[in-house]
């Protein structure tokens, strides 16, 4: 990733807006409505974005300390706690994300510049760099901000992280056996995703070819998962 950090925590801070803007102009009653997320009211996206914080405070506590921090104690227990999390009052569910998402803020501000290259495993047994903690949550609050089904869409997340997110998507989805050929134009983007059969061209606008490889769209070639 040779992106500057300081562009990764722009967006940590655009998402992390957006997410709040939308938390706040839900009412009480309005928590418990579906997201756009399939099986999952806006009350679970609230919890999952407050969990994956946490989560990533403590890759944050294992980059500072050199000691091996989970991001989760396991996933069953992740799982758990975004459920446990959805039946919390709308208020004090407002109040942990705002409070995980400074704490993780804070965490990223207390990091020393060795730090950032201290090997971390991700919640999916991934070893990376722990300058790449601060992507995971840029793509994690720019995405579910869109899952709340407020006013957020894909049409209000910045461009250059839209290309970026498709670049690491595309790059995943090459990996997965069984996956369709697509070819993706987005104006003078293009992307290439090779797989099964013939490419089938899906083109659009920057923000429906996002939204179309994060699963967030109806159009055809169906995709399988990425994550």
């Amino acid at each position: 990733m040779d992106r500057a950090r300081q562009v990764d925590e722009g967006w940590v801070t655009t998402g992390t807006g957006l997410c709040e803007r939308v938390v706040t102009s839900l009412s009480d009653a309005e928590f418990a409505e579906p997201s756009r997320l399939p099986g999952w009211t806006r009350a679970h996206v609230i919890a999952h974005i407050d969990g994956n914080a946490r989560g990533l405070g403590n890759l944050v506590t294992w980059a500072r300390t050199g000691i091996e921090t989970p991001m989760y104690t396991s996933m069953e227990q992740r799982d758990a706690d975004i459920e446990a999390g959805a039946l919390l009052a709308p208020q004090e569910l407002r109040a942990r994300l705002v409070q995980s998402s400074a704490q993780l803020a804070d965490g990223f501000n207390s990091l020393r510049e060795e730090d950032w290259s201290v090997q971390v495993r991700t919640a999916q047994g991934r070893m990376i760099a722990a300058r790449e903690v601060i992507w995971l949550r840029a793509r994690e609050v720019m995405i579910h901000a869109v899952d709340l089904g407020g006013d957020v869409t894909f049409e209000d997340l910045p461009d250059d992280f839209l290309i970026a997110l498709t670049d690491e998507i595309v790059a995943r989805r090459g990996t997965l056996p069984d996956h369709p050929a697509i070819a993706l134009q987005a104006g003078e983007h293009r992307w290439d995703v090779s797989g099964e059969g013939a490419p089938a061209l899906v083109d659009g606008t920057l923000p429906q070819i996002a939204a179309y490889v994060t699963g967030r769209s109806s159009r055809e070639p169906a995709l399988p998962g990425w994550l």
